[in-house]
């Protein structure tokens, strides 16, 4: 169970800890070009918006292994942080509270 709401209620469940996912990635070179001569028309960012869906699946994927070492079996209170290490790389965090049902 992944839900973002940091509260069950009516729920009995065991509070197991902090889980954190965190990735880095940074497109090609020449994806990194195309992107900038969007930016000079508009429009979407193609290359930027599939960039930053893989990097939170992956944070995600690697969150939700971190609770299963743990015992879990949901995470409540997630959320996601991002930010821009260089022009091209995007860096994502998940992290939610470790719970079991």
């Amino acid at each position: 169970m992944l839900l973002t709401t940091a509260v069950l209620i009516n729920v009995d469940y065991e509070i197991l800890g902090v889980v954190i996912g965190n990735k880095v990635r940074a497109v090609h070179v020449g994806k990194d070009i195309m992107a900038f001569l969007k930016n000079l028309v508009g429009g979407e960012v193609k290359e930027y918006s599939e960039l930053m869906k893989k990097v939170r699946q992956a944070a995600m994927d690697e969150m939700i292994e971190e609770a299963k070492k743990l015992g879990a079996n949901g995470i409540i209170g997630i959320q996601f942080a991002s930010s821009q290490i260089a022009g091209g790389m995007a860096e994502i965090i998940a992290y939610g509270t470790a719970i079991k049902i």
